[in-house]
């Protein structure tokens, strides 16, 4: 049997909606893309979403609003996709790396310890669909407020540490109650095309800022400078007439566009009823099959009023050595199962162990990493298809346990 990780949801109704905008004659953004917008607002309750190309252009455009410059550093977990740091270098920043909890989240311990005059945001980042502690968060940054160094007018108005929730794996989460999306001044969806919702390549911008800003204007605002800093989009330069524009920003060119929002749309429409309900069922299937295994350590699901978006299952082997889970993956392999790793810690990855980040001051997200192994969840998954996966994956943990009991 082949199982592969993780292949888009596309039904006949999404096929449908791809088909109305190339059939529309109106590829590049236009009406799909402000429809995705309204309908993630509704599904979020978030006051305003700007859908743009990917979560990285996305946090690039928030932190160079926020007016990062050189010096200023910005507070990321070290267990995270390469995105969330690369995000503040390209906007002129400097990451500053933190160690993480057990559930592969960041520590809000860890983020107070780090913070000097030179912090302007911090990125927490819901691995898997799991949201971060965002109380313990949002507290830190009130608390933390009179050390803030506000460095222009922007900076001034918020009177604080930016908090940019990297979301891109937890559309559809809940956090005590609340939606991913309105927990942090600003939330990036990704929505590339492994994610619970996608448009191939895709990143959405829910804007939840305190007053005294305004977030409707803050919408018109970034819209321009996701267009190269141009004051009308090319929709609205087709009607007649209305030809004239200027450009009053140094903008990114990150707009979406109308075919790629046609896919979200589609999904998001039977998101609520169908896509995470399955996710969830599938979430639920692999805890009580594993719970029962005294090597698993399971994935947190639901507590406290907060709930998984189920992006991911990332399961854990208790015990084992880096070496061993590798060996444990490449025996599910020989099944026909596609399994993966979330993630590499960054300060494994070469680009940022020439920066001088080393693993060994992140012992937390190692231990997170060397036995994780992320399994398919995904709608499309049957009941016959899942006990495979589960006997794949027992059975290749005891193989490898009672040949290399310790590397």
């Amino acid at each position: 049997m082949k199982i592969p990780f993780s292949p888009p949801y596309i039904d006949e109704q999404i096929k449908k909606e791809v088909m109305d905008s190339l059939d529309s004659g109106w590829i590049t953004t236009g009406p799909k893309v402000k429809e995705l917008e309204y309908q993630i607002e509704e599904f979020t309750k978030v006051q305003r979403v700007l859908c743009v190309n990917s979560w990285t252009s996305a946090a690039i455009l928030m932190l160079k609003w926020f007016g990062l410059k050189q010096g200023d550093e910005v507070i990321i977990p070290s267990y995270t996709y390469s995105a969330t740091a690369l995000s503040v270098i390209h906007a002129g920043g400097t990451p500053v790396m933190v160690d993480v909890n057990d559930d592969f989240n960041i520590s809000a311990t860890n983020i107070e310890k780090a913070i000097t005059k030179n912090t302007k945001a911090i990125i927490p980042v819901d691995i898997a669909g799991w949201p971060c502690d965002y109380d313990a968060i949002n507290n830190l940054v009130q608390e933390k407020s009179k050390i803030f160094n506000a460095e222009n007018e922007i900076q001034s108005r918020l009177g604080r540490i930016l908090v940019i929730s990297d979301a891109a794996h937890s559309l559809g989460a809940e956090y005590k109650g609340k939606s991913s999306g309105k927990l942090t001044d600003v939330t990036i969806f990704s929505l590339h095309a492994v994610k619970n919702i996608t448009t191939a390549e895709g990143g959405a911008i829910c804007l939840n800022l305190p007053q005294p800003f305004n977030n409707d204007e803050l919408y018109s605002q970034l819209r321009c400078y996701s267009l190269n800093g141009q004051t009308k989009d090319a929709f609205t330069k087709s009607k007649a007439g209305a030809w004239r524009y200027d450009i009053i920003y140094p903008g990114l060119k990150i707009n979406m566009p109308d075919v790629l929002a046609a896919i979200g749309l589609g999904q998001l429409r039977v998101y609520g009823n169908h896509i995470l309900p399955k996710r969830k069922e599938i979430f639920e299937f692999y805890s009580n099959y594993f719970k029962n295994k005294d090597w698993s350590i399971l994935p947190p699901f639901k507590s406290g009023g907060t709930i998984s978006s189920c992006h991911l299952y990332a399961l854990r082997v208790n015990g084992i050595s880096e070496s061993q889970r590798d060996l444990i993956i490449e025996e599910i392999s020989k099944t026909g199962v596609a399994v993966n790793v979330h993630f590499q810690p960054l300060p494994l990855l070469s680009l940022f162990k020439n920066l001088g980040y080393d693993i060994s001051s992140f012992p937390n997200a190692f231990e997170q990493y060397k036995n994780e192994i992320s399994l398919p969840i995904y709608p499309q998954l049957n009941e016959k298809e899942l006990e495979y996966v589960c006997n794949s994956v027992s059975e290749a943990v005891q193989k490898v346990i009672e040949l290399q009991p310790s590397i």
